[in-house]
């Protein structure tokens, strides 16, 4: 009774804490932190989104991490690790003695566990999906767990991204018994093993984690974090200067200078692999024209876009592998110029004059930057051609919803994606396996036969070399194909005030927030 007693007195004082946003700032062991969005899940197998992913790293952990401030990887819940030399067996040595957060052991079963249910569609917590990024994983033939402390995942055939993939959201590690106890509805209970431990999540309002005291990799500076979402930028800022919260990430261009300029703020900056762009629907006119496709490419002025919306906070993009990738990304491919008068003749060629296009736009979202204005310099560029625009916005998780489920009435949808591999994007969202039907994210349904050979050749190709050769190859490909409007590749930024410490941006735009401190 004593015990439930403190737990109700608990929440009594959290409820009143966090209903005072702008008084709960002012304690030195509470974060606030202004996301661009609600959440659409806390399960990491079924969440696509990074603001979302922001969240979950800091709840849950995979067996591998990205270091601190590179891509590059090492240990997590997997001590050590090694790889067979014909690349097929991945053996993970387990760390001991980690408990999830509702108690129940981390162990190896719990980790065939988390890839079972995603990947065996007669798993008996399947239902509790879909699973959008299985894909990651389609490579695992069978896991065996010889003891309690040692898995060995056995591969169909080479997958040169395996390690990389495994330290997504997609490959966090998720409670067994949490899973089974409340289904479907996991997402609202998440376990994990991570810094932080759930505690508390208001539809629109926040959701609230606490520190884990017992974390194996030492406890976190902060008590309490709350990502709150707020989905007008303008509002976003307006509580950053007035205290209602502690940190925002993704500022608006425009009032980066604003921030910089106040020695009461700190802004953050950091390169990441982040492309921005409009899918064009190929099943439908007049987008299943090549000519035309490329036109649009033509047609806008993505460097106007970056210098006077996005006030340079990032660079035209070249195609769907972005230049942080610089071992795989080809530097031969250039820009689409802006080039109206070329836009205007293959639309003529193409007999599109006039065609009316249906435009897809957020309102906002995770790396969705400044959707509606970009949308609107989109429309104008292509009405100056002979396009007829008309743009149609949703919130985002309504969305997603719409998107991912293919364009079936739609001729465009803005798109931004934040990867670990350059494998992730072009797989995802170009290869004609992963046509929405067949679980993926290619809801422009682009086929291209030589560009899936290439995709797949690259995925079981261990030497860098030539993996390397192989995406410069499909970047060409697609530049020429133009299957979206390739505009920006963003340069990822947040602002916190000065009394938060170690706050800093990862170029994965995941939040590791378990050194964060407050003064």
């Amino acid at each position: 009774m004593r015990m439930r007693l403190g737990r109700w007195i608990a929440g009594v004082l959290l409820l009143s804490l966090f209903s005072l946003p702008s008084q709960a700032s002012k304690y030195s062991d509470v974060l606030l932190l202004g996301q661009v969005a609600e959440p659409q899940s806390l399960d990491p197998q079924v969440a696509t989104a990074a603001n979302d992913s922001r969240i979950l790293v800091n709840i849950y952990e995979g067996l591998v991490r990205n270091a601190d401030g590179t891509l590059t990887l090492e240990p997590a819940l997997a001590k050590s690790w090694d790889v067979s030399d014909d690349g097929l067996t991945y053996t993970f040595q387990l760390r001991d003695n980690i408990r999830f957060h509702d108690g129940s052991p981390f162990n190896a079963q719990a980790v065939r566990f988390t890839f079972e249910r995603m990947l065996d569609n007669q798993h008996p917590y399947y239902f509790t999906g879909p699973f959008p990024l299985s894909f990651f994983f389609s490579a695992i033939d069978k896991i065996d767990t010889p003891d309690d402390l040692t898995v060995v995942f056995t591969l169909k055939e080479p997958f040169a991204p395996f390690l990389s993939n495994l330290a997504t959201p997609a490959g966090l590690i998720v409670s067994p018994a949490a899973i089974k106890q409340y289904g479907k509805d996991f997402s609202r209970h998440p376990s994990g093993t991570g810094p932080f431990k759930f505690d508390e999540w208001t539809a629109n309002q926040r959701v609230v984690v606490s520190s884990n005291d017992v974390y194996w990799d030492g406890k976190p500076n902060l008590k309490y974090v709350v990502f709150r979402p707020i989905t007008d930028a303008n509002t976003r800022v307006a509580e950053m200067l007035s205290g209602g919260i502690d940190a925002m990430v993704e500022v608006p261009a425009d009032n980066v200078p604003l921030f910089a300029a106040d020695s009461r703020f700190h802004v953050y900056e950091a390169t990441g692999p982040h492309v921005w762009y409009s899918m064009l629907n190929a099943s439908l006119p007049p987008f299943d024209d090549v000519r035309v496709r490329q036109a649009v490419n033509y047609a806008v002025n993505k460097q106007n876009i970056v210098k006077y919306i996005l006030q340079d906070s990032a660079d035209v993009a070249e195609g769907p592998i972005p230049s942080a990738f610089d071992w795989a990304f080809d530097k031969e491919t250039a820009a689409y110029p802006y080039d109206p008068e070329k836009a205007r003749e293959l639309i003529k060629e193409a007999g599109a004059e006039g065609q009316k296009i249906v435009f897809y736009v957020t309102e906002g979202g995770s790396g969705m930057l400044d959707p509606i204005p970009m949308a609107t310099a989109i429309q104008a560029d292509l009405k100056a051609v002979g396009l007829s625009v008309e743009i149609q916005t949703f919130e985002w998780n309504t969305y997603l919803s719409k998107v991912n489920a293919g364009l079936k009435e739609a001729h465009m949808a803005e798109m931004a994606w934040m990867t670990n591999d350059p494998d992730t994007l072009p797989f995802l969202t170009l290869h004609s396996a992963s046509w929405p039907d067949k679980g993926g994210f290619n809801s422009g349904y682009y086929s291209n036969k030589q560009l899936d050979a290439l995709l797949d050749k690259a995925r079981v190709t261990n030497n860098l070399e030539e993996r390397a050769a192989l995406y410069q190859q499909v970047q060409k490909i697609v530049h020429q194909d133009a299957p979206w409007l390739f505009v920006a590749n963003w340069k990822q930024n947040a602002v916190a005030n000065n009394h938060v410490q170690y706050f800093k941006l990862q170029p994965n735009f995941n939040l590791l927030l378990k050194d964060v401190r407050k003064d």
